[in-house]
Protein backbone atom coordinates (compact mmCIF):
# COMPACT_ATOMS: atom_id res chain seq x y z
CA UNK A 1 0.00 0.00 0.00
CA UNK A 2 1.38 3.37 -0.93
CA UNK A 3 0.54 5.82 1.76
CA UNK A 4 0.99 9.50 2.63
CA UNK A 5 1.09 10.99 6.33
CA UNK A 6 -1.92 12.89 7.07
CA UNK A 7 -0.44 15.50 9.41
CA UNK A 8 -3.39 15.25 12.09
CA UNK A 9 -2.68 16.78 15.77
CA UNK A 10 -5.22 14.36 18.22
CA UNK A 11 -6.21 15.81 21.38
CA UNK A 12 -5.82 13.23 24.53
CA UNK A 13 -5.84 10.57 24.66
CA UNK A 14 -3.90 9.76 21.27
CA UNK A 15 -1.66 12.51 21.30
CA UNK A 16 0.98 11.86 18.80
CA UNK A 17 -0.79 8.48 16.97
CA UNK A 18 0.46 8.71 13.28
CA UNK A 19 -2.14 8.63 10.42
CA UNK A 20 -2.08 7.49 6.98
CA UNK A 21 -3.71 8.06 3.84
CA UNK A 22 -3.23 5.08 1.15
CA UNK A 23 -2.74 6.95 -2.26
CA UNK A 24 -4.64 4.57 -4.15
CA UNK A 25 -7.76 3.55 -2.21
CA UNK A 26 -7.36 6.85 0.02
CA UNK A 27 -8.28 4.94 3.02
CA UNK A 28 -6.69 6.66 6.35
CA UNK A 29 -5.36 4.40 8.75
CA UNK A 30 -3.20 4.22 11.79
CA UNK A 31 -0.01 1.97 11.84
CA UNK A 32 0.71 -1.05 13.77
CA UNK A 33 2.73 0.76 16.17
CA UNK A 34 -0.21 3.10 17.96
CA UNK A 35 -2.52 -0.21 17.57
CA UNK A 36 -3.28 -1.43 21.26
CA UNK A 37 -3.63 -5.59 22.00
CA UNK A 38 -6.27 -7.90 21.30
CA UNK A 39 -6.49 -7.95 25.02
CA UNK A 40 -6.23 -4.40 25.49
CA UNK A 41 -9.21 -4.10 22.55
CA UNK A 42 -11.45 -6.36 24.62
CA UNK A 43 -11.21 -4.71 27.94
CA UNK A 44 -12.75 -1.99 26.05
CA UNK A 45 -15.07 -3.25 23.64
CA UNK A 46 -16.72 -4.90 27.46
CA UNK A 47 -17.05 -1.61 28.45
CA UNK A 48 -19.82 -1.09 25.70
CA UNK A 49 -23.43 -0.98 26.85
CA UNK A 50 -25.11 -2.76 23.93
CA UNK A 51 -28.57 -3.66 25.17
CA UNK A 52 -30.74 -5.50 22.71
CA UNK A 53 -33.71 -3.59 24.69
CA UNK A 54 -32.47 -0.40 24.07
CA UNK A 55 -34.97 1.58 21.49
CA UNK A 56 -32.52 4.46 20.67
CA UNK A 57 -29.37 1.73 20.07
CA UNK A 58 -31.98 -0.37 18.00
CA UNK A 59 -33.01 3.42 16.27
CA UNK A 60 -29.13 3.28 15.38
CA UNK A 61 -29.32 0.19 13.83
CA UNK A 62 -31.73 0.86 11.82
CA UNK A 63 -29.62 2.15 9.81
CA UNK A 64 -28.01 -1.15 8.73
CA UNK A 65 -31.40 -3.08 8.74
CA UNK A 66 -33.58 -0.83 6.49
CA UNK A 67 -31.47 -1.56 3.18
CA UNK A 68 -31.76 -5.53 3.59
CA UNK A 69 -35.38 -5.50 4.88
CA UNK A 70 -36.12 -3.18 1.71
CA UNK A 71 -33.72 -5.13 -1.07
CA UNK A 72 -34.38 -8.70 0.33
CA UNK A 73 -37.59 -10.66 0.63
CA UNK A 74 -38.47 -11.94 4.10
CA UNK A 75 -36.63 -15.43 4.91
CA UNK A 76 -33.53 -14.19 3.36
CA UNK A 77 -30.00 -15.62 5.22
CA UNK A 78 -27.80 -13.35 6.54
CA UNK A 79 -24.20 -12.65 8.87
CA UNK A 80 -24.26 -9.96 11.05
CA UNK A 81 -20.31 -9.69 11.19
CA UNK A 82 -18.68 -8.51 14.30
CA UNK A 83 -22.07 -8.96 15.91
CA UNK A 84 -20.44 -7.95 19.72
CA UNK A 85 -21.06 -8.66 23.33
CA UNK A 86 -24.65 -7.83 23.14
CA UNK A 87 -26.46 -8.80 19.77
CA UNK A 88 -28.90 -7.05 18.61
CA UNK A 89 -29.09 -5.99 14.57
CA UNK A 90 -29.09 -9.74 13.87
CA UNK A 91 -31.90 -9.99 16.47
CA UNK A 92 -33.97 -7.25 14.82
CA UNK A 93 -33.58 -8.65 11.36
CA UNK A 94 -34.59 -12.06 12.72
CA UNK A 95 -37.63 -10.45 14.43
CA UNK A 96 -38.39 -8.65 10.85
CA UNK A 97 -38.69 -12.53 9.02
CA UNK A 98 -35.32 -13.15 8.06
CA UNK A 99 -32.98 -15.30 9.08
CA UNK A 100 -29.75 -13.37 10.90
CA UNK A 101 -26.74 -15.55 12.22
CA UNK A 102 -23.50 -14.02 14.43
CA UNK A 103 -19.90 -13.75 14.25
CA UNK A 104 -17.41 -11.99 16.16
CA UNK A 105 -14.22 -12.98 16.62
CA UNK A 106 -14.36 -12.27 20.44
CA UNK A 107 -17.90 -13.04 21.40
CA UNK A 108 -19.00 -15.63 18.56
CA UNK A 109 -16.21 -17.31 17.34
CA UNK A 110 -17.82 -19.72 15.11
CA UNK A 111 -15.57 -20.48 12.33
CA UNK A 112 -18.14 -22.35 10.59
CA UNK A 113 -20.31 -19.24 9.99
CA UNK A 114 -17.47 -17.88 7.97
CA UNK A 115 -17.91 -20.50 5.21
CA UNK A 116 -21.35 -20.52 4.25
CA UNK A 117 -22.88 -18.05 1.93
CA UNK A 118 -25.47 -15.67 2.69
CA UNK A 119 -28.46 -13.38 1.03
CA UNK A 120 -26.88 -10.55 3.10
CA UNK A 121 -24.14 -9.76 5.42
CA UNK A 122 -24.02 -6.46 7.66
CA UNK A 123 -21.62 -5.06 9.66
CA UNK A 124 -21.89 -2.19 12.06
CA UNK A 125 -19.62 -0.60 13.79
CA UNK A 126 -16.59 -2.94 13.04
CA UNK A 127 -14.55 -1.50 10.04
CA UNK A 128 -12.94 0.98 12.08
CA UNK A 129 -11.56 -1.73 14.13
CA UNK A 130 -9.62 -3.80 11.68
CA UNK A 131 -6.07 -3.78 10.86
CA UNK A 132 -6.06 -5.34 7.66
CA UNK A 133 -9.77 -4.72 5.76
CA UNK A 134 -8.66 -6.01 2.61
CA UNK A 135 -8.25 -9.49 4.11
CA UNK A 136 -11.93 -9.17 5.66
CA UNK A 137 -13.38 -7.87 1.87
CA UNK A 138 -11.50 -10.91 0.61
CA UNK A 139 -12.96 -13.46 3.25
CA UNK A 140 -16.82 -11.77 3.45
CA UNK A 141 -17.29 -11.03 -0.53
CA UNK A 142 -17.20 -14.44 -1.70
CA UNK A 143 -19.64 -15.95 0.87
CA UNK A 144 -22.27 -13.45 -1.07
CA UNK A 145 -25.00 -15.26 -3.02
CA UNK A 146 -25.93 -13.69 -6.83
CA UNK A 147 -27.96 -10.38 -5.39
CA UNK A 148 -26.67 -10.82 -2.13
CA UNK A 149 -26.05 -7.46 -0.12
CA UNK A 150 -22.72 -6.04 1.90
CA UNK A 151 -23.72 -3.22 4.41
CA UNK A 152 -21.13 -1.36 5.98
CA UNK A 153 -21.98 1.15 8.98
CA UNK A 154 -18.83 3.07 10.19
CA UNK A 155 -18.02 6.88 10.32
CA UNK A 156 -16.08 8.73 7.51
CA UNK A 157 -14.13 11.68 7.63
CA UNK A 158 -14.70 14.46 4.82
CA UNK A 159 -11.73 16.65 5.30
CA UNK A 160 -8.10 16.82 7.12
CA UNK A 161 -9.58 19.97 8.52
CA UNK A 162 -13.16 18.21 10.07
CA UNK A 163 -10.79 14.89 10.75
CA UNK A 164 -8.46 16.89 13.18
CA UNK A 165 -11.27 17.23 15.43
CA UNK A 166 -13.30 14.50 15.25
CA UNK A 167 -13.85 12.81 17.87
CA UNK A 168 -14.36 9.49 16.28
CA UNK A 169 -10.46 9.20 15.73
CA UNK A 170 -9.62 9.33 19.59
CA UNK A 171 -10.71 6.00 20.34
CA UNK A 172 -7.98 3.86 20.77
CA UNK A 173 -9.36 0.96 19.03
CA UNK A 174 -10.45 3.01 16.20
CA UNK A 175 -7.50 2.40 13.56
CA UNK A 176 -9.25 2.29 10.22
CA UNK A 177 -11.47 5.18 8.42
CA UNK A 178 -12.84 5.14 4.99
CA UNK A 179 -13.43 7.63 2.86
CA UNK A 180 -15.97 8.41 0.10
CA UNK A 181 -13.81 7.31 -2.33
CA UNK A 182 -12.67 4.57 -0.41
CA UNK A 183 -16.45 2.59 -1.00
CA UNK A 184 -16.08 3.31 -4.62
CA UNK A 185 -12.50 1.78 -4.50
CA UNK A 186 -14.07 -1.09 -2.94
CA UNK A 187 -16.80 -1.92 -5.84
CA UNK A 188 -13.87 -1.59 -8.63
CA UNK A 189 -11.76 -3.67 -6.83
CA UNK A 190 -14.18 -6.38 -5.61
CA UNK A 191 -16.34 -6.05 -8.45
CA UNK A 192 -19.69 -5.42 -6.75
CA UNK A 193 -22.17 -2.50 -7.03
CA UNK A 194 -21.97 0.40 -4.59
CA UNK A 195 -25.84 0.96 -4.55
CA UNK A 196 -25.83 3.27 -1.74
CA UNK A 197 -23.89 5.45 0.31
CA UNK A 198 -25.25 7.58 3.21
CA UNK A 199 -24.00 9.54 6.22
CA UNK A 200 -22.96 6.16 8.08
CA UNK A 201 -23.70 3.41 5.91
CA UNK A 202 -22.68 1.76 2.42
CA UNK A 203 -24.31 -0.26 0.73
CA UNK A 204 -23.26 -3.41 -1.84
CA UNK A 205 -24.32 -5.29 -4.01
CA UNK A 206 -23.10 -8.30 -5.79
CA UNK A 207 -24.00 -9.24 -9.10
Amino acid sequence: MNAEPWHVETRKPLQGREHYSCENCKLVFVPEAFHVSDAQALTIYNQHDNNSNDLGYRTFLSRAAEPVLRFLPKGSQGLDFGSGPGPTLSLMLNEAGMRCFEYDIFYANVPERLQQNYDFITSTEVFEHLPQPRQVLNQLVPLLNHGGLLVIMTQRPKTIERYQKWNYILDPTHITFFRNETFEWIAAHWGIELVELHKDVAVFAKR
